[in-house]
């Protein structure tokens, strides 16, 4: 039944699927993208913006590899994940939904998980992974995908810097309150490490850096000189997540209380590390630039399926999110969705959602 769905869905999402990669042929990309400098003035044209409610909290749900295949999207492991992901909407009643990559794995798989998430009525804000442009022939398709969805705010961003770099101001009676960085940490390369060539996942790269810069000080501008606190969203961790979690000295098997004294800059917050971190081999210099700005005070990631932790190190919280999907590996105790309030004060809260296979009664099978 359902190799019979995936035919059925093809021939019908036929136009869907050709239509990218004939503008991609026929077009090319450029002018999708948008042409950046460090000299650009920054200006209301060079965000998104979502207004906040001054009565209520403005909750954002963070989706992560969700990741299901052509093979299982209209199998068990899909219908668990939609099934788990309206449960989270339908729990958390967000405001805005963000996903911090591999969202799919093919076209079929694609389409209907960018159905599922129009079909909320509300904004969603995705950023690639290292898995999203395979399957789907190019990387191009699943952008242009994504940002003709009616209800998603993803931007192309500027050239030379992957796809999917783009900002979101929330903003309370027209002042900017908190912002969201929406960035690209692309697949893979070969990096320089002591003295040797080596293969691993990249990360951010140096326009990027200064992309960030940018925007972190444009704001400020805009704020009247203050800085803005930010929030940033990418797939791949930045190395200070294993310096983070080291730092902490944090272990299951030890009973033990972390965090006293000095809790600004080394404290274990929440959750674990089951397998080894994977980050670039490199270290970019990113999360230096966040403390020198002083901006951005928690940065999320996905990834790393089977980690859950979130610590604070240096004055930034450095967060996994929950795997949203049963789409590649996983394990029960590390399902469901995260959420970042912010609220009256102009706090940003993290806090896990997890959801039990049991008691939901989904019959799937973990890796």
């Amino acid at each position: 039944m359902a190799i019979l769905k995936l035919v059925v869905a093809f021939f019908l999402s036929f136009g869907q699927i050709i239509s990218p990669l004939f503008v991609q042929l026929t077009k090319g990309e450029d002018k999708f993208f948008e042409e950046w400098s460090t000299e650009t003035k920054f200006t209301q044209e060079s965000y998104i913006e979502l207004e906040k409610n001054p009565n209520e909290d403005f909750v954002i749900l963070n989706l992560t590899d969700i990741q299901l295949g052509e093979e299982n999207v209209f199998g068990d492991d899909g219908v668990y994940s939609f099934e788990l992901i309206r449960k989270l909407v339908n729990d958390v009643k967000p405001d805005l939904i963000t996903l911090s990559g591999d969202n799919a794995w093919g076209y079929i798989s694609y389409l209907e998980t960018i159905e599922l998430l129009e079909s909320f009525g509300i904004p969603w804000a995705p950023v690639m992974g290292n898995h999203d442009g395979e399957g789907t022939g190019t990387e191009f398709w699943a952008a242009y995908t994504l940002s003709n969805a009616e209800n998603c705010i993803f931007k192309f961003g500027p050239k030379d810097m992957g796809y999917g770099n783009y900002i979101i101001n929330i903003t309370e009676n027209d002042k900017i309150i908190h912002t969201l960085f929406m960035m690209d940490t692309h697949s893979s390369g070969n990096f320089e490490v002591e003295g040797q060539t080596v293969d691993g996942y990249d990360h951010l790269w140096d326009n990027q850096l200064d992309w960030y810069e940018w925007g972190v000080n444009g704001i400020k501008t805009l704020n009247n000189g203050k800085v803005v606190e930010s929030t940033v969203f990418f797939h791949i961790p930045v190395r200070e997540y294993i310096d983070a979690w080291n730092a902490v000295s944090i272990n299951k098997t030890k009973e033990k209380e972390f965090g006293e004294g000095d809790t600004k800059n080394e404290s274990f917050l929440y959750g674990d590390i089951v397998e080894h971190w994977c980050p670039s081999p490199v270290n970019n210099g990113f999360f230096k630039l966040c403390k020198d700005l002083d901006s951005t005070k928690t940065i999320i990631c996905g990834h790393d399926h089977k980690n859950d932790s979130a610590v604070m190190y240096e004055g930034i919280c450095l967060a996994y999110a929950l795997k949203s999907g049963f789409g590649s590996y996983w394990i029960p105790e590390m399902m469901g969705g995260t959420t970042l309030t912010i609220d009256g004060e102009v706090n940003a809260t993290l806090e896990n959602h997890y959801y039990d296979l049991e008691e939901n009664n989904w019959d799937v099978t973990d890796d």
